[in-house]
């Protein structure tokens, strides 16, 4: 009797479908069990390859099964979909999975450690308050322009003016909005110190990762970027070149080719989202200041400004920093101005 070689598993918060297939690809194992024996069905199997697609349990599985001898493989779900028969149901998600699996083409993602997810948590949470901190200024600037009072434009300085806005006593605001008000002011002052908090904890973890060290002598690149970067790439290599890894961010122009006829339009957007915003950033940070310097990316970056406009070269110069994070992820080696 044949071995099963490879299993797709479906996975769900307590009910997982599971297809398992011999070296020829015939069918040997499909069922749906529950959670809590999920872990004992997986060991009775040899070893094996199981592929998942990425979701919020993957990487948990992925290490439990690892645990077990078995070799692991997650990938998005656009990679599923191909595969998939007939209709949508777990069944048949769990046998397109498996077929998708095995195919040569098929990218996967890094499994990462617990201590990985643990940083990337942190991440998340902080750009959670912020986007809660910019949606209470949008409301009180909303509210208040309600009654005809302006606030600036800007995070800085809009919360400059809110406490004068409040405790002006002739602008005609009524007693209940001026208390209402004040409670969603306190709220983003509040905001603003948990968001203090997970910073000053990105900055001393910077400090205890090497390879975010490393990436933090690049120009633009700062303690959110690189401990980001560090917490969700387990090994540069997986990745073959520094463009495919600036792909990944989603950096690269989308491209529509035909009849040798090539045409490159925006930036695909794929990817890490958080990464690239921050590269995005730390890019726009460097170029407002690289006006009077005469090194190499300085005098590159501004006659690109010139040639192609701000907004074009601070993409640019986010790419240009994407592979230079490979680079050194792969190499070990630290930035080096003007380096040929």
């Amino acid at each position: 009797m044949s071995l099963i070689k490879v299993v797709g598993i479906d996975l769900a918060k307590y009910v997982f479908s599971i297809h398992g297939v011999d070296e020829h690809g015939k069918c040997k194992l499909r069922k749906t069990i529950k959670r809590n024996n999920l872990l004992a069905e997986i060991s009775k199997l040899p070893p094996c390859l199981i592929g998942m697609e990425a979701c919020s349990s993957a990487h948990y599985w992925a290490r439990e099964f690892t645990k077990l001898g078995h070799t692991v493989r997650i990938m998005a779900s656009k990679f599923v979909i191909p595969y998939r028969q007939n209709e949508k149901n777990d069944a048949n998600d769990a046998e397109a999975i498996c077929e998708a699996v095995a195919r040569p083409k098929t990218r996967f993602v890094s499994i990462k450690s617990e201590e990985q997810q643990a940083v990337l948590c942190l991440h998340r949470i902080r750009q959670g308050l912020i986007k809660d901190r910019t949606a209470s200024i949008n409301r009180l600037r909303g509210l208040l322009a309600e009654f005809g009072i302006v606030m600036p434009q800007g995070r800085y300085p809009a919360q400059n003016t809110i406490s004068s806005i409040l405790e002006d006593a002739e602008n005609d605001l009524p007693q209940l909005a001026r208390e209402l008000l004040t409670d969603v002011w306190l709220s983003i002052q509040g905001l603003n110190q948990e968001i203090l908090k997970y910073d000053r904890q990105l900055y001393a973890l910077s400090k205890q990762m090497p390879a975010a060290k490393l990436l933090m002598s690049i120009p633009g690149i700062g303690e959110v970027t690189a401990t980001a970067v560090v917490a969700t790439v387990n090994d540069a290599k997986h990745f073959s070149s520094s463009r495919q890894f600036a792909a990944w961010v989603g950096l690269v122009p989308r491209q529509y080719t035909t009849g040798g006829n090539v045409h490159l339009g925006r930036i695909s957007k794929r990817g890490e989202k958080h990464i690239r915003t921050s590269l995005i950033h730390g890019a726009r940070a460097v170029i407002a200041n690289c006006k009077t310097k005469t090194d190499k990316t300085s005098l590159w970056v501004q006659g690109l400004i010139e040639r192609r406009g701000f907004k074009r070269a601070v993409v640019a110069l986010a790419a240009k920093n994407a592979r230079l994070i490979w680079a050194l992820l792969q190499s070990g080696k630290e930035y080096q101005v003007d380096y040929v």
